[in-house]
């Protein structure tokens, strides 16, 4: 069952005045990410919690002062929008679901995550640090990161995870 409106308009409405753009729907969530297919887009999953409204919410503030930035910044809010967080969290398979929650993606992949437990206890001058960091990692004017290992090759995403969990399944996906 949703929170009332009343309670969760102004937490809302944090990120919706700098410029995050809402997704109430499922829909909403399938053409943003259809809109992002070439393109850097955060996502925030919004949560009444005291560490969205303390650290998550003013980190993604603070963050909007970067040099670089995502083509797109969107939201859905956990315990409201049922069917659009259900819907975002599809784009997030392998990575288990939370809130608050942050993701950044490049051309429609998550590229960088924020989990609860990145967010919870955390300062959010040290939340946006990382999010400035990943912004300018994924969103920088570069053609192409380097994630290499100092052999010209980098590990594959299944490589770099199997070997490290032997035990984890082929479909699972960290970004850690």
């Amino acid at each position: 069952m949703p929170y009332p409106e009343p309670l969760v308009q102004p937490m809302r409405a944090e990120l919706v005045a700098v410029g995050v753009n809402e997704l109430r729907t499922a829909e909403e969530v399938d053409n943003a990410f259809g809109a992002a297919k070439d393109k850097s887009m955060l996502l925030v999953v919004n949560s009444v919690c005291g560490c969205a409204a303390g650290n998550a919410r003013p980190a993604v503030r603070m963050s909007l002062q970067a040099n670089d930035l995502p083509d797109m910044f969107t939201t859905v809010f956990a315990g409201q929008d049922l069917d659009a967080t259900s819907r975002a969290r599809e784009y997030l398979m392998g990575i288990p679901p939370s809130s608050p929650f942050i993701a950044l993606f490049k051309n429609n992949d998550p590229v960088f995550v924020l989990e609860r437990r990145h967010i919870q206890g955390r300062s959010a001058s040290a939340i946006a640090t990382d999010l400035v960091g990943a912004f300018s990692k994924y969103c920088g004017n570069t053609e192409e990161v380097d994630n290499s290992e100092g052999n010209g090759e980098a590990p594959s995403e299944s490589e770099s995870v199997s070997s490290q969990h032997e035990d984890l399944p082929s479909t699972f996906r960290s970004i850690l």
